[in-house]
């Protein structure tokens, strides 16, 4: 007998992935790669992006089925960067593409949603919340410092506003550009993290918070004269972190006071960095809001929400 299964597709700017989940929920394989960004480059093309996510594709996909006797019930994937009109980005046509062509070949369902409802939706599965109708959710990521109302609609699914964020760089961009001032390879946060986890002392960068706005061009230009004057790039990489977890805790704690909620949920890249996660956790118990943050790997692009949501809508319907 055939097992069930609902496969997840997301094609985002720096990763291919594929994710798998049976009948209950649960993680039955997942797969993914990093695109290959040249030594010194802060970034790819999109016809590069393209290119990569293309050959990457096959070969993740026959990684979590071949060898396995499955049912595909449904397919998730994501089409867009964000779920608003006219959002788009050709790297998620490959991904896109692929999930439509299987789900044509396997007649399971297709479920098209954008790669910022993927990052929620992994989000939830992972972290076993939020449960509530309302909440406030932050993606932060190099393509994103995003923060977002979801509000439960009767079909299962999500309205996500945006109610704040950054008026310039995003949390990512701000990393990348000092990661790579300090010479680490691009995407620079897993390096910068460890590098920050050796000294004690942190350099001092400004916080720019007004109401539910950010602004990090400030902080960085700050922090790119401190390195050219010769500031210890240990202590920029711990000072970085400060930076944008204090940041990131004024914004939801005034967040969650303007719209009154009680749970948040920490999503993207840059929210897989422990030491922001336990100062935001820390700064928002004090105001008895709850931090909601998923395992690191489901925190950072993955395809799991969009295997999650793909499980999820079949159990609504």
């Amino acid at each position: 007998m055939k097992t069930s299964v609902y496969l997840g597709i997301d094609t985002s700017c720096y990763t291919t992935s594929v994710a798998v989940l049976d009948a209950e929920g649960k993680l039955l394989g997942e797969a993914r790669r990093i695109l290959s960004v040249k030594p010194g480059r802060c970034g790819l093309q999109q016809s590069e992006m393209v290119f990569q996510h293309t050959r990457n594709l096959p070969e993740l996909v026959e990684s979590v089925l071949q060898g396995h006797d499955y049912h595909i019930a449904a397919i998730g994937v994501s089409g867009y960067p964000r779920p608003i009109e006219g959002s788009y980005m050709p790297a998620f046509l490959a991904g896109l593409s692929v999930g439509r062509s299987l789900a044509a070949a396997t007649g399971a369902k297709l479920e098209i949603i954008s790669h910022q409802e993927n990052h929620l939706e992994a989000g939830m599965w992972s972290a076993g919340g939020p449960g509530a109708e309302r909440f406030l959710a932050l993606h932060a990521s190099g393509g994103t410092t995003d923060l977002l109302l979801a509000e439960r609609r009767e079909d299962g699914r999500y309205n996500i506003t945006q109610v704040g964020g950054s008026m310039d760089l995003h949390a990512g961009q701000f990393v990348d550009r000092i990661g790579v001032a300090l010479g680490l390879q691009f995407p620079t946060g897993p390096a910068l993290e460890k590098l920050a986890q050796t000294v004690a002392t942190k350099a001092e960068l400004p916080v720019s918070v007004r109401k539910l706005q950010v602004s990090l061009s400030g902080p960085c230009t700050a922090a790119v004269r401190q390195l050219v004057a010769g500031a210890d790039g240990a202590a920029m990489a711990l000072g970085v972190e400060h930076c944008l977890a204090e940041t990131f805790a004024r914004m939801l704690r005034n967040g969650a006071a303007e719209y009154g909620v009680h749970d948040v949920l920490l999503v993207g890249g840059v929210g897989c960095n422990q030491y922001i996660r336990s100062h935001v956790e820390a700064k928002l118990g004090q105001r008895r809001v709850r931090l909601w943050v998923p395992e690191g790997r489901f925190s950072c692009d993955n395809a799991t929400g969009c295997a999650a949501l793909a499980w999820r809508m079949n159990l609504h319907d």
